[in-house]
């Protein structure tokens, strides 16, 4: 059953890796995006994220009554966003470089990418920690007893992936890369991210006890990408609208606010 368990949660990561590609459809009718809109994409991940986090993650932690497990979780999942930006501070990836990547350069640039998107898919995998246990906050899916913060947990993922897409795009548009092949190589950014998941899903299940370190652990990565890194990216994105995209960014947080808060009910 653990098998199956793990197979069910690598195909939830995969599900997250392939809405990057996502961000590459427009191309298949645009030939550009609009700072706009990616403004607007980028604040509607972070209201996403953070609300997964606080509703979701941090929320699901504290039901197991160590709420101390949660603040060294927290602690780690920020140290591990700080650490793999100081690793890969140095290693400046251009998608644009994917194209013309030799072997050694796709082993870099897998690298990079494993530390960026990895602590996306550990949310993932700890979001589904409660697999197969009969509960009233769960869904019947393909035989499989799914915990609901698993599937928004994978939704939220899923949508923040997808600006993510775009801005991969961007640049393979302005090269001539064929929108097929940038399909494929957003998705490829992300695949580290079904890895992440089912690594983070297997340490959960070992050892139960220690359920609020992991769920903290994902929410203090998710939160803390989002302020160092999701709406700085939208405020880079909107430095040519007026207000510089702000408007744009707070009405795609609210959002994405509003969209999750139903994560606080159930």
């Amino acid at each position: 059953m653990l098998l199956e368990n793990l197979v069910f949660v690598f195909v939830a990561g995969f599900v997250t890796a392939l809405a990057t590609g996502l961000g590459a459809i427009p191309f298949f009718v645009v030939d550009d995006i609009s700072d706009r809109w990616n403004v607007i994409l980028w604040g509607l991940a972070s209201g996403i994220m953070v609300s997964a986090s606080l509703f979701g993650l941090i929320g699901e932690g504290l039901q197991y009554g160590n709420e101390l497990l949660m603040i060294p979780g927290l602690l780690a999942g920020v140290a591990l966003v700080v650490v793999g930006h100081r690793v890969i501070s140095h290693a400046d990836i251009d998608p644009r470089e994917y194209e013309r990547a030799d072997f050694a350069k796709l082993v870099l640039i897998l690298g990079v990418l494993t530390v960026h998107s990895f602590p996306e898919g550990v949310a993932v995998g700890v979001s589904f920690a409660e697999l197969g246990f009969d509960s009233a906050d769960a869904l019947s899916i393909l035989g499989f007893t799914v915990p609901i913060l698993g599937v928004f947990m994978t939704i939220a993922i899923s949508i923040h992936n997808v600006p993510e897409g775009v801005a991969i795009s961007i640049p393979l548009e302005a090269m001539g890369v064929s929108n097929p092949r940038k399909v494929w190589w957003a998705v490829f950014s992300s695949l580290p991210q079904p890895i992440g998941a089912v690594i983070a899903f297997y340490f959960v299940t070992l050892a139960r006890a220690f359920l609020p370190l992991g769920f903290g652990f994902a929410a203090g990565a998710m939160i803390y990408l989002v302020v160092t890194e999701f709406i700085p990216e939208g405020l880079e994105a909107g430095e040519n609208l007026p207000s510089d995209g702000r408007p744009e960014l707070a009405a795609g947080i609210l959002v994405g606010v509003l969209f999750m808060v139903p994560l606080a009910f159930v």
